[in-house]
Formats: C-alpha cells, sequence, structure tokens
C-alpha cells in the first residue's frame, strides 16, 4: 500500500541522505557563490545550471528509490526530470541563462520554498519535533525568492549575494530534512 511521503517515512524512508547531500551541496555552492563576487556573470550562469541539473538527478534518484513506499513519487520524479531538463536547456543556452537567471532563481526559490513550507507542516502533523527550523528556513528562503522577484534591477546588480544566501538556506533547510527523516520512528 503506498501513502504520501510522510506516511511513508513513517514506516522506511530510503536514502534520506540524500537530503542532507543536496542541502551540504547548496550551501558550498552559496558559500563559493559568496567567496567569489567578482567572478564573472557567466560563471555563475554555468555554476547555476549544473547545480540544476546535478539536483535533478538527485531528486530522480530520490522518487525512483522510494516508488513502492510513495503514493506521489510521480510528483518528485517530475520536479526531478523538469529539474534536469531546465539543467541541460541553461547549459546549452549560456546568453539565454544570463538574461533570465534572476527571475528563473526568483521562481525556482518560490517554489521549493513553498513545497518546503507545505512538508514542514507535514512533518508537524507526523509528531517531528525538529518542523519549526524547517518552516523557518523555508520562510527564509520565500523572502529571498520575492527580494529577486520584486526588483530585477536589484537582483541583476545583487544576484551574487541574494544567490549565495538563498543557496545557503535552501541548504540548511534540506539538511533539517534529512535529519529529521531519519529521526522519524519506523514502527508507526
Amino acid at each position: 500500500m503506498k501513502t504520501t511521503i510522510l506516511g511513508s517515512a513513517q514506516r522506511v524512508i530510503k536514502n534520506w541522505w540524500i537530503s542532507i547531500l543536496i542541502g551540504i551541496l547548496y550551501i558550498f555552492v552559496g558559500i563559493w557563490v559568496m567567496r567569489t563576487p567578482l567572478e564573472s556573470y557567466i560563471s555563475l550562469s554555468i555554476i547555476f545550471s549544473i547545480f540544476i541539473l546535478i539536483s535533478g538527478i538527485s531528486q530522480i534518484a530520490f522518487s525512483i528509490s522510494n516508488k513502492d513506499e510513495m503514493k506521489d513519487w510521480g510528483w518528485y520524479l517530475a520536479g526531478g526530470i523538469l529539474d534536469l531538463i531546465i539543467g541541460i536547456l541553461l547549459l546549452t543556452h549560456p546568453l539565454m541563462t544570463m538574461a533570465i537567471l534572476p527571475l528563473y532563481i526568483g521562481f525556482w526559490l518560490l517554489f521549493q520554498s513553498i513545497l518546503s513550507i507545505g512538508l514542514s507542516f507535514q512533518l508537524k502533523s507526523a509528531g517531528t519535533l525538529g518542523w519549526g527550523m524547517l518552516l523557518f528556513w523555508s520562510i527564509i528562503t520565500l523572502l529571498f525568492s520575492f527580494l529577486l522577484l520584486a526588483n530585477p534591477l536589484f537582483a541583476g546588480l545583487s544576484i551574487v549575494y541574494v544567490t549565495a544566501f538563498a543557496l545557503i538556506t535552501t541548504g540548511c533547510f534540506r539538511i533539517f530534512l534529512g535529519i529529521n527523516l531519519k529521526k522519524i520512528d519506523k514502527t508507526l
């Protein structure tokens, strides 16, 4: 019998560490972006494209490895495939990537933060103690997405720092999520 991600998490979540790995990757990329602000905007575009590609591959792996335990695994698979396709498109069209990067990052972070907020409340209903920290990091990421979308000129000028902070907050969420997925009582 398949259930939602949290219903299955209460029984068995395989590869919970993938969320932690993705979180560490987000934080690593965020720190790198912050430490190299004078690097070309083109390199940020390429790095972001590669990051989206790797994120898509990881999400595909997670959804496939949990397809027997999760009722809605297809949504996670679809999101991973979408990230994979977008990563390939962005890598093959760097000028397009540079033109749309602030808006793309803004909408991508908006989507990720809304999903994260929903997942935080699902974890709350499952009795997970760390759901508040997950909600906190989700809201911070949501605020960064609004900042990017509200002022594209500002976003273009400060894309390096706003992107770095947003990646770090998203990474913190993913690490807390992985830790909480591991802690969920598998006997329920």
